[in-house]
């Protein structure tokens, strides 16, 4: 849903710059921070009801990339793959207090993801590879 979102958003507004997109992730993390943090004591340790650590994760995972469909269906794939295997720092970072350990995970995840899709696109301009 997030990825529908976000590729409908930008479909309809103008690129987002750098700083665009600092704010966009500072604002989408402390409210994903904020909300796990009090979603965490009724619902536990990382529920399966919130998933705005999803949606902060793959926004992530697409800033600073071009906005077609190409790179949201990659991006969600990838960001779900490492969100699911968790590479280190990611997940040691889980054991974070509250919120913090519930979304910076995913942030890690998404960093990954978009320094992987930034090989990819790379490989496939620059090599002609695929």
């Amino acid at each position: 849903m997030v990825a529908v979102l976000y590729w409908l958003f930008f479909l309809v507004s103008p690129p987002l710059g750098v700083v665009g997109w600092l704010v966009v992730l500072l604002v989408a993390f402390a409210v994903g921070v904020y909300t796990a943090d009090k979603a965490a004591p009724e619902w536990g340790k990382d529920p399966g009801q919130v998933v705005v650590d999803e949606g902060v994760g793959f926004l992530f995972t697409v800033a600073l990339l071009p906005t077609d469909i190409w790179t949201v269906i990659v991006a969600f794939f990838v960001f779900r793959v490492l969100d699911i295997i968790k590479p280190p720092p990611a997940r040691q970072l889980e054991a974070l207090p509250g919120g913090w350990g519930i979304v910076v995970d995913d942030v890690v995840a998404g960093i990954y993801g978009n320094l992987l899709i930034r090989l990819l696109f790379f490989l496939v301009e620059r090599i002609g590879w695929i």
